[in-house]
């Protein structure tokens, strides 16, 4: 692992990492592909003109933004272990097909800052979380790394849980340029969900990742599976 595998992910700035985090990072202890388990909030919205510059260079001026996802996930079972992110994701059509691309990921978890940059080009950087999923309380994360921004959501539920089942390909931009496809496979049980998100940043995270209430879900329960890249 080099420092250029790590500081050559593209992302929206306030994913940028700094020297001291980066000279004790440790090295990638899990190599893809990923399964996890866990529960989140994840909610849906529109982007608007900030969601086409959160996009990889790659695509950037190409590419159509379809809308954004944001989300606060608590992961209890990984490869390494228990953490808690947040990330926004921006959805976009790529040779005809509906993709989409994380710009902003968030852990507390310096093994999973590593290995989300070294096996996929996830942007991820550190945070620190508060709060929790569910019952109406809110979960915040917020810069462990020295920037200024934080996110917080609180979920208002509307209906029972149900069975929820997705396949979803994922495009990131490696630090070589290319911008490659990695598989999500889920299964879950969701509860509709209105969620109320507070976004405030130094940067143009805001832009793009909106506050305001927005329709989503709580995931009482999750399994996934992230992929190999490119295949």
């Amino acid at each position: 692992m080099t420092r250029a595998e790590l500081t050559g992910v593209a992302g929206v700035p306030e994913t940028a990492l700094s020297d001291l985090l980066l000279e004790r990072l440790p090295a990638n202890l899990a190599e893809a592909p990923w399964s996890v388990t866990g529960h989140a909030l994840i909610w849906m919205g529109r982007g608007g003109g900030g969601s086409a510059q959160a996009l990889p260079s790659s695509v950037r001026g190409t590419a159509r933004p379809l809308g954004v996802v944001g989300g606060m996930v608590r992961y209890a079972d990984t490869p390494v272990g228990t953490y808690d992110e947040v990330f926004g994701a921006v959805g976009f059509r790529h040779n005809g097909k509906v993709t989409g691309s994380v710009s902003f990921m968030a852990v507390d978890s310096e093994a999973s800052l590593v290995g989300g940059r070294t096996n996929w080009a996830m942007p991820k950087t550190l945070a620190k979380f508060t709060g929790g999923i569910g019952g109406g309380e809110t979960i915040t994360g917020s810069s462990a790394d020295g920037a200024a921004w934080s996110v917080s959501a609180t979920p208002r539920v509307l209906g029972p849980a149900i069975p929820y089942k997705s396949k979803a390909v994922v495009h990131q931009q490696f630090p070589d340029g290319s911008l490659r496809p990695s598989q999500l496979v889920m299964r879950a049980k969701l509860r509709p969900a209105l969620i109320k998100v507070e976004v405030t940043s130094d940067g143009p995270l805001a832009e793009w990742l909106r506050p305001g209430r927005h329709f989503g879900g709580v995931v009482e329960s999750m399994e996934f599976s992230l992929g190999v890249p490119g295949r």
